[in-house]
């Protein structure tokens, strides 16, 4: 008996050894042919994951980004402790310990998948999710889970715990970014190392899920966020105090739920396409980028509110449009239809779409989210029609906020302008951009009417000719006649015969004043007497390239060109005739802080300083006394020209400081006047004078224009341009270039 006992345990031992050696080779097999098919682990040395270009201002502050995977990089120091324990006790609480594998996890989520004949989730420790998020895919199966575990421990053979830690806690998706500095000041505004308790569990909440969001579900995010300070509080990183205290916080998020807009859209698209003709799409997108832009953000935003205040204002003197959408139509509930705009904060002065109730003999009634309220008489008078007449229930409309508050809101009738606008900003002295506008809304046109619209200039001409008149031995005391003239127009064309815009001629005229009015007619003979060809050369010097025809009317501005060409050229009279190319990349660095490109300014000779400042001066009056006299009462030095085309189809004021030159230019894209009497000191020079107001905004110091060495001051009579003693009621101090000024040689 004790014999045949013997027999069948060997036998037992040898079917055993069988039976554990072909477990062996087929678990061998399998690890052998998955692993050939594996990645190299290697490759994560090297590894640089996607994160975002940042582009910021000359002042430091975000214009924008650019990002497939929304991701900031940080190294292990920058994950706070709070961070980095909320993370492991939620999500791998043996982390420290195991080799990649949590063996007790494996065995709970095996049985529970023979149990409940399914591939469940949950026993993946951080080094296995890191490992399917890098190389893997998120498909539940036997094939992934084993590839995934191979992965997990080849990686923990490779790397330290916290290379480790790292890496996850840059690469995983968190709704909307990728990783948790992105996270950090997406959802807080913050920096990840200065998250509070409440706000570290918050996002470590979403590492398990992107719908555990407090974007997408506020009830969710509460429930895991108290899940994950129970595990702190269950794993020894906070009290349980801590842990229960901190469950009662609310979630505050005070960062936004979307992509910023960019505060500079037609700015930030031009350093999109300098960047990705430099550096190629995959660097701009995924490189992670900074760029120093030249733009000052405070400058930008006073632009932005000047412009669309500027052609909401000219476009409400066409009247009131029908409104484009009725939710009455499109058969949709009044009271509970929602529009994105709705969920972010509204204050006085905001521009918000606005649902229409109905109407009576002097309100309008409106909804706005859960808000519900008025626009009286005041509000919509600018339309000159009975509310009933301007819209009807559903109609969604645009309201301007005047009160708001939980319950109720009050404001006026706005619509979205036809018109459109452009305004450049240029710092006179490095040609840097400093605020750009290139239309009404980006997302409506992306076309650059700051660089990309030829227009007719009108006026804004006239300086160059001027210019060519004063290099040329004529003084801002030259007399000439304002009178009706016929000029040879060429074989078989008729007289050319300006007229001037008031239809007045003023007779002789000094050439100041024939400037600071914007006479027409000096302007031409002046063209005549010195020629087409050298205006037009003159006009090139200015950096001009835009096509100029050889006729007498170009003195009037019939040539076109960009607002960049304009506010350039004109930024050469303060500047001491010295023109600048304009540029707005300052510096541009890799992620690791290596500086690849640095802007520097780049200037020629354009004219002569004693020239520019003469004409500087000319400036300074038709701000003072002319076409621009609105802007004196900005109480600032200052030097301009208005500028319009036939039937007020284009508006133009360029004008300038010490330091900076703005030029602004309104008109619809196809060409059709913009309202009867709109001319550059009507349209364009409003919005101008805004911008120029934040400008100057606090400052008590204002810069000077300073004369060259040569130039001489004589007291002259304004009307004839004569010296007259200094007290004389009138008279104005002129400048001369040396040799020049009246009465010399004499």
């Amino acid at each position: 008996m004790a014999r045949i006992v013997i027999r069948v345990a060997r036998q037992a031992i040898i079917v055993g050894l069988f039976v554990v050696a072909a477990v062996l080779g087929t678990v061998s097999g399998v690890l052998f042919a998955f692993t050939g098919d594996l990645p190299r682990i290697s490759a994560l040395d090297d590894f640089e994951p996607g994160t975002i270009t940042r582009v910021v201002g000359v002042d430091g502050q975000p214009v924008g980004d650019f990002a497939i995977q929304r991701r900031v990089v940080i190294g292990y120091d920058d994950i706070p402790p709070v961070l980095r324990h909320a993370i492991i006790a939620a999500e791998d609480a043996d982390f420290e310990k195991h080799f990649g594998l949590n063996a007790t996890r494996i065995a709970v989520t095996a049985i529970r998948d023979l149990v409940e004949f399914r591939l469940a989730a949950g026993a993946s420790t951080i080094t296995q999710q890191l490992a399917r998020k890098l190389f893997l895919t998120d498909e539940q199966t036997w094939e992934r889970k084993i590839k995934e575990a191979i992965l997990a421990v080849q990686i923990e053979k490779r790397y330290t715990k916290r290379e480790i830690l790292t890496l996850y806690c840059n690469q995983m998706y968190l709704y909307k970014v990728y990783g948790v500095e992105a996270a950090a000041r997406f959802y807080f505004g913050k920096s990840a190392k200065d998250l509070s308790l409440n706000e570290a569990a918050t996002i470590a909440g979403i590492f398990q899920t992107w719908r555990n969001s407090p974007y997408v579900n506020m009830d969710r995010a509460l429930r895991r966020r108290a899940y994950v300070l129970q595990r702190m509080a269950d794993e020894g990183y906070i009290t349980q105090q801590q842990a229960d205290a901190t469950k009662k916080e609310p979630i505050v998020l005070r960062g936004e739920d979307s992509e910023r807009d960019s505060l500079a859209p037609y700015f930030l698209e031009e350093v999109r396409k300098h960047l990705e003709a430099r550096y190629g799409t995959k660097q701009v997108y995924e490189g992670g980028l900074t760029v120093q832009t030249s733009l000052d953000t405070r400058l930008q935003k006073a632009a932005d509110v000047a412009m669309d205040a500027g052609l909401r204002r000219l476009d409400k003197l066409q009247g009131f449009r029908k409104p484009e959408r009725n939710l009455v139509a499109e058969k949709k509930n009044l009271d509970t239809w929602q529009t994105p705009r709705w969920s972010s904060p509204i204050e006085s002065g905001d521009i918000v779409p606005a649902v229409v109730l109905g109407t009576d003999r002097a309100r309008i009634q409106v909804r706005v989210g859960d808000r519900r309220g008025e626009i009286d008489r005041a509000g919509y008078a600018w339309a000159r029609r009975a509310p009933a007449q301007l819209v009807h229930r559903g109609d969604v409309i645009e309201l301007k906020v005047a009160t708001i508050d939980d319950k109720t809101v009050a404001g006026s009738l706005e619509q979205p302008p036809q018109i459109e606008g452009a305004l450049l900003a240029i710092d006179n002295r490095t040609g840097q951009i400093r605020a750009m506008v290139g239309g009404y809304d980006f997302d409506r046109s992306k076309f650059n009417r700051a660089l990309q619209a030829h227009r007719q200039v009108g006026s804004t001409f006239k300086p160059f000719v001027y210019t060519a008149a004063i290099d040329r031995g004529y003084t801002p005391s030259y007399i000439i006649d304002d009178v009706p003239t016929e000029f040879d127009a060429g074989p078989d064309q008729p007289p050319y015969a300006p007229p001037d815009y008031d239809l007045k001629f003023e007779g002789p005229i000094t050439l100041r004043r024939a400037l600071e009015g914007s006479r027409n007619v000096p302007a031409v003979k002046l063209m005549q007497m010195l020629g087409p060809d050298l205006v037009i050369s003159y006009a090139r010097r200015f950096g001009l390239e835009s096509p100029i025809p050889p006729f007498l009317s170009v003195a009037l501005g019939s040539a076109e060109a960009t607002l960049l060409e304009m506010t350039r050229a004109f930024s050469v009279f303060p500047n001491q005739g010295v023109l600048m190319t304009p540029y707005f990349v300052l510096k541009v660095q890799n992620r690791d802080g290596n500086v690849l490109e640095e802007g520097r300014p780049d200037a020629r000779d354009a004219i002569r300083a004693d020239t520019a400042y003469v004409m500087t001066t000319l400036l300074e009056g038709v701000v003072q006394r002319g076409s621009g006299a609105p802007a004196a009462a900005l109480h600032w030095p200052l030097g301009g020209k208005t500028g319009t085309t036939d039937d007020y189809a284009d508006a133009w004021f360029i004008g300038f400081d010490p330091d900076i030159t703005v030029g602004v230019w309104v008109g619809y894209d196809q060409k059709q006047p913009i309202g009867a009497g709109q001319t550059g000191t009507v349209a364009a020079l409003p919005i101008w004078m805004e911008f120029m107001r934040a400008y100057i905004d606090g400052r008590t110091d204002p810069p000077t224009f300073e004369p060259p060495g040569n130039i001489v001051f004589v007291t002259v009579d304004r009307q004839t341009g004569q010296p007259v003693p200094p007290d004389t009621p009138g008279a104005l101090s002129e400048a001369f270039i040396s040799g020049t000024q009246p009465g010399f040689g004499r």
